[in-house]
């Protein structure tokens, strides 16, 4: 199947099969990235909050001085949570982790704010042991800061990351950019009807996170994946992988292995028999998230108010 990119509200292009470097270990990310960028991904989802951003650059640069072009590869990143009222900051110190000048969409990772001067640059912690939120922050004044980046040239685009359709209705209220995109957790169990259906009116593009669930989810060996693997001769990763190129959402496959990263780049074209099915899986309410940080905060997800 030839390689699928997807419009942004801006008329930039993004590669609808990305890279993702969550929880990769020291010392794989690397190798991963350039490995990834070598056998044809052109998008790579990294984070501040990973703690490889470092790792990320290096594999980037390898690849860059291999032959890959930066201007035919679409980097993500992502502010975190700390740092809300110092976007600007934290910008800077991605990008120099990655050792770029821009990158070509910079999310806020979740509409929480923490600490800034918290016990810990990334979880701060409260003396009850909860994380130490930011109530007195707004995830739109953030927003509104992150607007700001746009004219510097040091990111192409901007957008949100684990929003409800609660946050974003009260995100546009004010914004004068609207997000070009907004990366959730989905999957056939988790499929965010509301949320999808919300930013396709809107023009926000959806990137998948976790599309096979995580340790020890049911996803991989449903019967439903594993028929239409076999219908289709690929294997389950690839079924759900294409789902959400099917839906119009960029998703984004994570390995540090070879072989699966490589495997996973073939992406099937899954038909409205398969999709129906599909749907299915989620009827009744049978529902899982995977992605539940301690925030104690309601973010406004139908199927789970506090995370």
């Amino acid at each position: 199947m030839a390689e699928t990119v997807f419009s942004l509200n801006t008329g930039r292009k993004i590669p609808a099969l990305g890279f993702g470097t969550w929880q990769s270990k020291p010392g794989e990310v690397e190798k991963a990235v350039e490995y990834a960028l070598s056998v044809g991904y052109r998008h790579i989802d990294a984070a501040y909050s990973y703690g490889n951003e470092e790792e990320v650059g290096i594999g980037l640069k390898k690849a860059f001085e291999a032959g890959v072009k930066r201007e035919d590869v679409f980097v993500t990143t992502k502010l975190w949570s700390t740092h809300h009222r110092r976007v600007q900051e934290n910008l800077a110190m991605s990008l120099d982790k990655l050792g770029l000048d821009y990158v070509d969409l910079y999310l806020m990772h979740w509409p929480v704010a923490m600490n800034t001067n918290g016990n810990h640059p990334l979880f701060p912690t409260t003396p009850g042991g909860s994380r130490d939120v930011d109530f007195s922050r707004n995830h739109v004044d953030t927003y509104l800061d992150m607007e700001k980046l746009v004219h510097t040239g040091k990111v192409k685009a901007i957008g949100v990351a684990n929003y409800s359709v609660v946050y974003l209705e009260e995100l546009l209220t004010r914004a004068s950019i609207v997000p070009a995109a907004n990366q959730i957790e989905n999957h056939p169990l988790l499929p965010q009807d509301d949320v999808s259906d919300f930013c396709k009116a809107k023009g926000i593009h959806i990137t998948a996170y976790s599309p096979l669930g995580s340790t020890g989810s049911p996803l991989l060996t449903l019967p439903v994946v594993v028929q239409i693997a076999t219908k289709h001769g690929v294997s389950p990763a690839n079924i759900l992988l294409s789902y959400h190129i099917e839906r119009g959402h960029s998703v984004l496959a994570k390995s540090v292995t070879p072989a699966r990263i490589k495997a996973n780049h073939q992406i099937t074209k899954l038909d409205r028999d398969d999709m129906d099915a599909l749907a299915r899986v989620s009827s009744g309410g049978n529902l899982k998230r995977h992605g539940n940080p301690p925030w104690k905060v309601n973010l406004g997800f139908p199927d789970q108010q506090f995370v």
